[in-house]
């Protein structure tokens, strides 16, 4: 196959960027310069999950796959894009349901097997701005889009696709994702509880892109994604460079 486009899907990372409120924000520390040593080496601190990035299932699932367990022929798949941005322009809280998958079926035939599917809401115009991201109320709740379970199951389970991937900073809504549990404690349940999309996912084996961006540029079908993550020795989450490639 010919390629004439590569689209790249990929945010560029640094200090100050959007991220998950429990994550420290990066540090760089500048070791050598050209002037002094002959070439310049920074230092970067950052959590796995920086940037456009991987969640392998091992973040979630104990002993699953991770970073370097995935097989090249999983980063490189067709891709379909299922797009709800207007709808997520009228509504921030707005999820792909399996309505919208089933509608997005009729028009295009049913979802391949083994494909990465995307899902647009155009959220990634938001990026850097951290509140525009987050997109909190005056009660500390986030009002982003994101899948459903419903939509997971139809995608993952009936149609085998391979991985998926998004514009937000997580795969569940930020009404999830922000609520407080019964005892406003951190643990296993409370985070399947919060991220039980996300969990889904990664339960199935599973992996996923977050902080994707571009896909408003691409068509519903016939482009193909390579998902150039570091391979990170036993890494749970990584950051990666993201290509989408089109005919």
């Amino acid at each position: 196959m010919t390629f004439l486009r590569v689209l790249d899907l990929t945010h560029a990372f640094g200090p100050g960027q959007p991220r998950d409120p429990e994550f420290d924000d990066e540090q760089r520390h500048q070791e050598m310069t050209i002037a002094h040593d002959g070439f310049d080496a920074f230092y970067h601190r950052i959590a796995g999950s920086w940037g456009t990035h991987v969640d392998a299932p091992a973040e979630m699932v104990a002993g699953g796959r991770t970073i370097d367990a995935l097989p090249a022929e999983e980063l490189v798949l067709p891709l379909v894009v299922l797009d709800i941005s207007q709808a997520v322009a009228a509504d921030s809280d707005r999820c792909l349901g399996r309505d919208d998958v089933r509608e997005w079926e009729q028009r295009h035939g049913p979802v391949p097997a083994g494909c990465f599917a995307a899902l647009r809401t155009d959220w990634s115009r938001r990026w850097p701005d951290i509140d525009a991201m987050r997109n909190l109320d005056a009660d500390g709740i986030s009002h982003t889009p994101g899948w459903t379970l419903d939509a997971l199951r139809h995608l993952l389970v009936e149609r085998s696709v391979t991985a998926i991937g998004h514009e937000t900073i997580d795969a569940d809504p930020g009404m999830w994702t922000t609520a407080a549990g019964p005892d406003n404690a951190s643990s296993p349940e409370s985070a399947r509880r919060r991220y039980a999309c996300e969990a889904y996912v990664l339960d199935h084996a599973r992996y996923q892109v977050e902080l994707l961006t571009n896909l408003h540029t691409l068509p519903p079908t016939g482009a193909h994604i390579v998902v150039g993550v570091g391979k990170a020795r036993h890494g749970t989450a990584f950051p990666a460079r993201v290509l989408a490639l089109l005919p």
